[in-house]
């Protein structure tokens, strides 16, 4: 009914068992191979890939490459560029909802500071992480650590060149989403330390960047910024901007790095509980799932270009004008890590169409209860989605930053698998685990339908 398998105590120990197994064998990136990214990447949102592969309900099936490091997540396989639609309610794209036009948002800046990266790098950098405007690199992403990148690692860079790097990332995104994506790349080198370290894809390092088509003020450009728990698309046609999909997550979401203390996702969090405080019994009974959340329960993660999703929960038209403020409260916080000028742009959009937004939830409504939420309109989709801590536990929270002396062992939960182990939360989500997207449906991603549209109209 609400396009999701339900979570029993037998499906959630098989898990557990399969993944604690996992870690042993082949190390972090082999078990957020399959549980990294979406587990429901097929054309529907109900199907699912255990149960196509035979593998009992909640147990991961793998995916490509053979369930280890460089696949992009269970069941997961990239939509090509050429054969992109976007995320439908029904299958069916609706039209005439983008136009090209004039924001009165310059992109000047943004324009050189991408040429500036650009410039600064080596031949042979630059040669690999650059590609056409309508290259497959657009939907090769995901969320996964140990996925196999293509583009320059900012790892791999001179300080100079990676300052030219986040100068771009300044620009394009505002203050709040920079500072946003710099601490989840300090706590993925938290994660990485406080599993004992030696992991390079654990590490603040391990994001890159690839470029589509050649920065410009008039012709359509754009790039990527990706590595564990981030991907940022960011496309751009004169001074229209589209920054989705945009996938941002982190375990932990607090911890301490190097002195500094972080948390994350707290905006979103408060958000979306004041929003589903905010209902009516009446409109409760429409915006809450029967089935309570489980583990994974993100629908648009990676390789879920053309995901077909129905609308689901309390709709815009039936809210209060301050439901209708908070609902839109919470769109502005993911909304609000682009520039602020474009920012104002797309939130706009989302107003006009606000009768036709859903918001729908899964799970308890405590401060710290971990649970899911979904905004949805022909214009937007945003899911945040708490999940089982895979690898760190609170017990073993003590700060790396001296030596990296955390350490999340099986030692540290009392014992080994099944049960948790390696710091795995025991299969109960929590908000120490938190994947969130933001979308733009019926062919916007990517500027997909912005693409088009320039083609057929001016060449």
């Amino acid at each position: 009914m609400h396009g999701h398998r339900p979570h029993t105590p037998a499906s959630e120990r098989s898990r557990r068992w399969f993944m604690n197994k996992a870690l042993l064998a082949g190390g972090v990136a082999a078990v957020a191979t399959m549980t990294g990214c979406s587990n429901d990447s097929s054309d529907t949102a109900s199907s699912s890939s255990a149960a196509q592969s035979g593998a009992p309900s909640g147990m991961p099936s793998g995916g490509p490459g053979g369930g280890g490091g460089g696949g992009m997540g269970p069941g997961v396989s990239q939509v090509k560029y050429k054969d992109l639609k976007g995320v439908t309610a029904d299958g069916k794209v609706v039209d005439d909802l983008f136009t090209i036009h004039s924001t009165g948002v310059s992109t000047d800046g943004l324009v050189k500071a991408a040429q500036a990266f650009l410039d600064g790098l080596s031949a042979k950098e630059r040669k690999s992480c650059t590609f056409d405007i309508d290259a497959d690199e657009w939907t090769a992403w995901s969320n996964v650590d140990g996925y196999a990148r293509k583009g320059v690692r900012m790892g791999d860079l001179t300080e100079k060149k990676r300052d030219l790097g986040y100068a771009l990332l300044g620009v394009a995104l505002s203050a709040d989403g920079l500072t946003q994506t710099r601490n989840i790349m300090k706590l993925n080198q938290f994660l990485g330390d406080s599993n004992g370290g030696n992991q390079k894809t654990l590490t603040e390092g391990h994001y890159f960047f690839t470029f589509m088509g050649t920065p410009s003020t008039t012709k359509p450009w754009g790039f990527q910024y990706e590595g564990h728990h981030v991907a940022i698309n960011y496309f751009v046609l004169g001074d229209q901007v589209v920054m989705t999909p945009t996938f941002m997550g982190s375990e932990p979401t607090t911890a301490t790095y190097k002195g500094e203390k972080i948390t994350l996702f707290r905006p979103e969090t408060t958000a979306g509980l004041a929003m589903i405080r905010s209902l009516t019994k009446a409109q409760l009974a429409k915006a809450v799932s029967s089935q309570g959340n489980g583990n994974e329960d993100m629908k648009a993660g990676a390789g879920s270009d053309n995901l077909k999703l129905a609308y689901e929960g309390v709709r815009g038209s039936e809210l209060t004008s301050a439901q209708r403020e908070k609902l839109l409260d919470v769109a502005r916080v993911y909304i609000g890590y682009i520039n602020e000028g474009h920012a104002e742009v797309k939130m706009t959009e989302v107003e006009k169409h606000l009768d036709d937004t859903y918001f729908y939830w899964m799970g308890e409504t405590k401060d710290t209860s971990a649970f899911y939420y979904r905004i949805h309109s022909p214009v937007v989709l945003i899911e945040y989605d708490a999940q089982a801590p895979l690898f760190y536990h609170e017990a073993s929270s003590a700060s790396p930053s001296a030596g990296a002396s955390a350490s999340a062992s099986p030692s540290a939960n009392g014992g080994g698998p099944p049960g948790g182990g390696m710091g795995m939360g025991g299969g109960t989500p929590s908000q120490e685990h938190i994947h969130t997207i933001i979308r733009t449906p019926n062919g916007g991603d990517y500027g997909v339908d912005l693409l088009k549209l320039h083609l057929d109209n001016d060449h």
